[in-house]
C-alpha cells in the first residue's frame, strides 16, 4: 500500500498541481501533508481549498501556527512576517476554518508523521537536534519510521538504536532496513532549498519497506512571478528558481 507524503507547498500552486498530477498517475493509496501549506507563495488560499477538496489530510506547520496564533508571528525573520501578514489577508474563513483543525501529528502504521521533530513539534527542525535527542526520539516512536517536513531539504537518518547513520536521499527508490528506524525528511513541494527547483515529494511503501524520492518539474519562473506580483518578498521568488 503506497502512501505519497508531501510537504511545505508554501502557496505555490504551480508546483502542487504538477506535484497532484504525478500522484494521481502513480494512483497511491493515500496522500498525506506534513503541513507549511502556506506563507511565501501567492496562492495560499487556492492551496489550502484544493487540499480540503481532493480530501489530503494536513498536519499543522509552523506557518499555519502563525494563522492560528497570530502572537507567534515574533519567531519568523522579518521577510517571513511580511509575507505571512499578507498571506492572512488572503486566507478564506473557510480557509482558516481548515487549518484550525488541522493536528499535530499522525500515526500511520509504522509511520509517524509529524512537521517539524517527534512527538509533535511544528517548529524544532531536525538539523537542530543533538544525536542524542534524535536517538532518543527513535528509541521512542511507536513505529520504525518518522516522517518530517520544515526543512525543505531531503535527508535518512537510520539507527541500529545505538548509532546513527546519515544516508544520502536523492531522486528514485531507496531500500529501507526492516531492522533499522528511520528519520526521513520528505523535502519540499513548494520551496526545495536544495539546489534544484523541481517539487520534491515521497512515495512511501511499507510493504516493499521502500521510499521513493519524486523529483517533478513544474514552471518555477511562472511561480516566481505570481510572488513578485504580490508584492512579497522577491527573495522568496528568487528561491524558487535555484543558485
Amino acid at each position: 500500500m503506497a502512501i505519497a507524503l508531501l510537504s511545505d507547498i508554501h502557496g505555490n500552486m504551480d508546483a502542487f498541481e504538477a506535484v497532484l498530477a504525478d500522484i494521481d498517475r502513480l494512483a497511491p493509496a493515500a496522500v498525506f501533508s506534513l503541513g507549511d501549506n502556506i506563507g511565501y507563495g501567492a496562492e495560499p488560499e487556492r492551496v489550502v481549498r484544493t487540499l480540503r477538496e481532493r480530501c489530503i489530510p494536513s498536519l499543522l506547520g509552523n506557518h499555519e501556527w502563525a494563522a492560528r496564533n497570530r502572537d507567534f508571528l515574533e519567531w519568523f525573520n522579518p521577510a517571513a512576517r511580511r509575507s505571512l501578514t499578507w498571506t492572512f489577508r488572503m486566507l478564506s474563513a473557510d480557509a482558516l476554518e481548515t487549518i484550525a483543525a488541522m493536528p499535530l501529528f499522525r500515526q500511520e502504521g509504522e509511520g509517524r508523521l509529524v512537521h517539524g521533530f517527534p512527538p509533535d513539534s511544528p517548529t524544532l527542525y531536525l538539523f537542530q537536534m543533538s544525536a542524542q535527542d534524535k536517538l532518543g526520539a527513535l528509541r521512542s516512536l511507536p513505529g520504525r519510521i518518522c516522517f518530517v517536513g520544515h526543512t525543505h531539504l531531503l535527508d535518512l537518518i537510520g539507527s541500529d538504536g545505538k548509532d546513527l547513520t546519515d544516508h544520502p536521499l536523492t531522486e528514485g527508490t531507496t531500500p529501507l532496513d526492516p531492522s533499522r528506524r528511520y528519520f526521513v525528511n520528505i523535502g519540499s513541494v513548494g520551496q526545495p532549498r536544495d539546489g534544484d527547483p523541481r517539487a520534491k515529494y515521497v512515495i512511501w511503501d511499507p510493504g516493499a519497506h521502500t521510499i521513493e524520492v519524486r523529483c517533478v518539474p513544474y514552471d518555477a519562473p511562472a511561480a516566481a512571478a505570481k510572488i513578485i506580483a504580490a508584492g512579497l518578498p522577491e527573495a522568496h521568488a528568487r528561491r524558487l528558481l535555484g543558485p
